[in-house]
């Protein structure tokens, strides 16, 4: 079902099934399966194919060359009806690649609101990507992996399959992330070591002074302390209970993971 606002350039092909919202447009050599679904607004540039069960949230712009909801790259895959869904707002731009789920991981790739996926980062299945995300040119993420809210990962980096990315962690261009990286975390090179911690995210997320100062403190107990990481973790949730990012920090650290801890003890091995 195509709405009557929505403009589609006659080179292209939709088939019967797809929902296309209001106010779409889709510009020449565009190809839409018949299980998509393209929220209102959405600008589909040119030379864009998007099949599978994919849905596109409100405003979201696709440029030339992408490629969205193709079956994943994984041998397993025998043809399940699996899932895609990009929130509002996002922006995928030339040669950008999401692929849906597997069945036997929920079938689900998603990823949140006003995202930028930069020319040919690639997205695979089962990959949870939070809101306002930034993969710079290139980026890779292989499957299963999870990203919180407004990280920013630089061109080229790439990430282990099942590893987790904390909220507005930064990940340096060229970085190899093997091992889950904690909220606000800075990680560099490759294989890449936990280099600090974004204060700059901290101050964007309107911390002051003092609390930032607190979570540094934090850091230092929990990576630089007598104990194991997670014994020191326990102590610092103790000594800066009043502070919600060190408690966020902390519950990363302690929660159930595929992958071991980023920590700059890695710089030394």
């Amino acid at each position: 079902m195509t709405s009557a606002s929505a403009r589609v350039h006659p080179s292209s092909v939709i088939e019967e099934g797809a929902v296309i919202g209001e106010n779409v447009s889709i510009g020449p050599f565009c190809h839409i399966g018949p299980n998509v679904v393209l929220g209102d607004d959405c600008q589909i540039l040119s030379h864009v194919a998007i099949t599978g069960f994919t849905v596109l949230g409100k405003g979201c712009r696709v440029f030339p060359g992408a490629m969205l909801g193709f079956e994943p790259q994984n041998l397993a895959y025998k043809g399940e009806q699996t899932r895609l869904e990009i929130g509002e707002g996002c922006t995928m731009r030339e040669g950008v690649t999401m692929h849906p789920g597997m069945p036997n991981a929920g079938g689900l790739t998603s990823v949140g609101k006003n995202c930028l996926f930069l020319a040919y980062s690639h997205v695979a299945h089962d990959c949870h990507v939070g809101d306002n995300v930034v993969l710079s040119n290139n980026v890779m993420l292989a499957g299963h992996v999870t990203v919180g809210d407004r990280v920013i990962i630089g061109g080229g980096a790439a990430v282990h399959q099942f590893a987790r990315i904390g909220h507005r962690a930064f990940i340096g261009g060229l970085s190899a992330v093997n091992f889950d990286v904690i909220p606000y975390g800075m990680l560099n090179g490759n294989p890449g070591v936990l280099g600090g911690l974004n204060i700059i995210g901290m101050q964007r997320a309107g911390m002051d002074k003092a609390s930032i100062h607190e979570v540094r403190r934090a850091f230092r107990h929990i990576f630089q302390g007598p104990g194991s990481v997670r014994q020191n973790a326990a102590e610092a949730r103790a000594l800066y209970s009043s502070n919600e990012t060190v408690g966020q920090i902390i519950d990363f650290i302690e929660a159930e993971s595929e992958r071991a801890l980023s920590s700059p003890a890695r710089a030394h091995r």
